[in-house]
Parts: C-alpha cells; sequence; structure tokens
C-alpha cells in the first residue's frame, strides 16, 4: 500500500472512529427521548450541523472503505493494476454520491 492510501485510510479511520460514537450516541438519546421518525426529521430539517456532520461522515466513508476494499481483493485474488484502481474508484464515486444524497434529502425532508 502506498504512504498516501496508508494515511488516508489511518486518518478517515480516526474521523470515522468519532463520527460513529456521535451516530450512536445521537440514536441512542432519540430512542431513550421516544422520538419518533418524523420528530427526528423535523429536528434535522434544515439544520445545517447535521448536514455538515453526516457530509463529512459520507466522505471518509467513500475514501476509507474503497481503501480497505482494494487491500483485500489485492490479497485475495490476483487482481491487480489500473482496472483495480478503477474500480475501486468507482465504489468511492457511488458511496460519495449515495451517501450524499441521503444527508441531503435528510436537511432538507
Amino acid at each position: 500500500m502506498s504512504p498516501l492510501l496508508y494515511v488516508a485510510q489511518r486518518g478517515t479511520a480516526v474521523i470515522l472512529a468519532v463520527a460513529v460514537a456521535v451516530h450512536l450516541g445521537t440514536i441512542l438519546y432519540a430512542v431513550r427521548g421516544g422520538l419518533t421518525a418524523g420528530e427526528i426529521l423535523g429536528r434535522t430539517q434544515g439544520n445545517l450541523a447535521f448536514l455538515v456532520f453526516y457530509g463529512i461522515f459520507v466522505v471518509a466513508a467513500a475514501i476509507h472503505a474503497p481503501i480497505g476494499l482494494r487491500s483485500i481483493l489485492r490479497e485475495w485474488t490476483s487482481w491487480r493494476g489500473r482496472s483495480l484502481d478503477g474500480a475501486m474508484l468507482a465504489v468511492a464515486a457511488l458511496l460519495l454520491v449515495l451517501g450524499l444524497r441521503a444527508a441531503l434529502a435528510v436537511y432538507v425532508a
């Protein structure tokens, strides 16, 4: 693995660890408070802080996951080279687009 990919993988892991902890904490708070899905959406709609938080979460996941998947595929298969890198870029783009659409949908809801 190249040094740049190594740093990107580890850096996004730190971001994801914090984001997952905050996300799970928010879920626990909402569930224990008895909030309904509609009430949760009512609180997130138009809330720029939620959009920025989940935007960062999505970007980190879209970087982190394809790097890990690339390493697994290189280890378990004979797939190498530009085609593998291109496929992982496509996975990253797909995760980014779908994740940002979901975050935006919650913001606009």
